[in-house]
């Protein structure tokens, strides 16, 4: 618990420190939307999560389903709220700014049979029980290890890049993958990875099967943890994810790693 009585010798800093919390998460507040939007949102993320090649039209149609009368435009601007699109490929029909490079996808036919050969980030919607946040997760490819993770009450990219940053600081790998989302296509993002000499991968826009590891983790997470726990508090839900996380590293077998865990095979290379 932390300490929040003025007089205490110890700093918010350092109390963060000793329980392993991110200074910034202290003050995160759930993103709010209306009780309605919310329960729509909830319904949202479930079905993608379950069918992310579900565009608003589909996402509509099942809400009308459900017994939910709402117009497209609300799903439309609830999706794009969330972080979601359908995975088909659409038309090119923007153009990145100066500072939103978009990299070639490197990872076609590439055989990856090491840790630390590429990583991946990916970002997605986590519903509390009052309010919702996002996740930024980097994953190794090869062992399926997450290496950092963060939290943020927003989609800039600053959770993102302490994400980064602390992945960095265990190891570097060949290549980093990632979707085209202006959190990575950023400047500050993509520089600090050719900084570091890592080659840069972006999947196809609209394409997220080709992140499919994350993807993956994204669906064991929330019907493992977050749809069972529903988290009311920011520190609760930062709390389990440290818990859960260290369970799917260290405790979960993957069927597709012969039944070891992520960090059995990740540090056994």
């Amino acid at each position: 618990m932390m300490i929040e009585s003025s007089h205490t010798a110890i700093s918010i800093r350092r109390q963060c420190d000793l329980i392993g919390l991110n200074r910034s998460t202290l003050y995160y507040c759930p993103a709010d939307e209306s009780p309605f939007n919310l329960q729509l949102m909830g319904l949202i993320d479930e079905q993608y999560t379950k069918r992310p090649f579900y565009g608003w039209p589909r996402m509509t149609a099942q809400l009308h389903r459900l017994g939910y009368e709402v117009n497209h435009k609300r799903v439309q601007r609830l999706m794009q709220q969330m972080g979601l699109q359908a995975v088909y490929p659409k038309p090119r029909t923007t153009v990145p700014g100066k500072e939103h490079k978009i990299y070639p996808y490197l990872l076609r036919d590439l055989e990856i049979g090491r840790p630390n050969h590429v990583w991946s980030a990916d970002i997605t919607y986590i519903r509390m029980h009052q309010g919702f946040m996002y996740l930024v997760a980097i994953m190794d490819w090869f062992s399926r290890y997450v290496i950092a993770w963060e939290l943020s009450n927003t989609l800039d990219g600053l959770f993102c890049l302490q994400a980064l940053d602390r992945a960095l600081e265990q190891g570097k790998p060949e290549i980093f993958n990632t979707d085209q989302g202006v959190q990575f296509s950023a400047v500050a993002f993509s520089g600090a990875l050719e900084s570091a000499g890592i080659r840069i991968s972006m999947d196809g826009r609209g394409r997220a099967l080709d992140n499919v590891f994350v993807e993956r983790l994204w669906r064991s997470l929330k019907y493992e943890d977050v749809y069972l726990r529903d988290y009311e508090t920011v520190p609760a839900l930062h709390r389990g994810l440290k818990t859960y996380f260290t369970f799917y590293n260290s405790e979960r077998p993957h069927q597709s790693l012969g039944y070891l865990t992520p960090a059995e095979v990740h540090y056994a290379h």
